[in-house]
């Protein structure tokens, strides 16, 4: 099943995600439930991951490397992961979490300047109505 959400930023406009249950069932089910929810923001290379998320859950089909614009929860750190390019850790060519992550979904508005305004950041994840 797919549900939209979105990502509000102060001074940015929203970040659109389309969430799909199709590889992560019960991270998305979670993600849902805890909306809406309000964390912190850092970047890493071109990845925006939050800070620890309500969400608590273990691997779930989880991947080493995902791909443009991909969603996805991090169990190791509790966050969400939005992969708008690689991270310091890919390879060329490839974009490498720092450990596996659950794919959750895509980011629908993939508009990349909001990395350069979201380090730091207080950023609040809910249903887009």
């Amino acid at each position: 099943m797919r549900h939209l959400a979105q990502v509000e930023i102060s001074d940015s406009s929203p970040i659109i995600l389309e969430l799909n249950d199709i590889n992560s069932p019960k991270t998305v089910s979670l993600f849902l439930e805890k909306l809406p929810f309000s964390v912190k923001l850092n970047v890493w290379g071109e990845e925006i991951y939050t800070s620890p998320s309500p969400i608590d859950v273990q691997e779930e089909n989880a991947k080493s490397q995902v791909s443009l614009n991909d969603v996805a929860y991090w169990p190791s750190g509790k966050a969400i992961c939005l992969f708008f390019g690689p991270t310091p850790m890919s390879q060329k060519g490839e974009i490498t979490p720092a450990s596996p992550v659950n794919v959750i979904g895509k980011i629908i508005d993939p508009d990349k300047s909001v990395l350069g305004n979201a380090e730091s950041k207080n950023a609040t994840f809910r249903l887009k109505s």
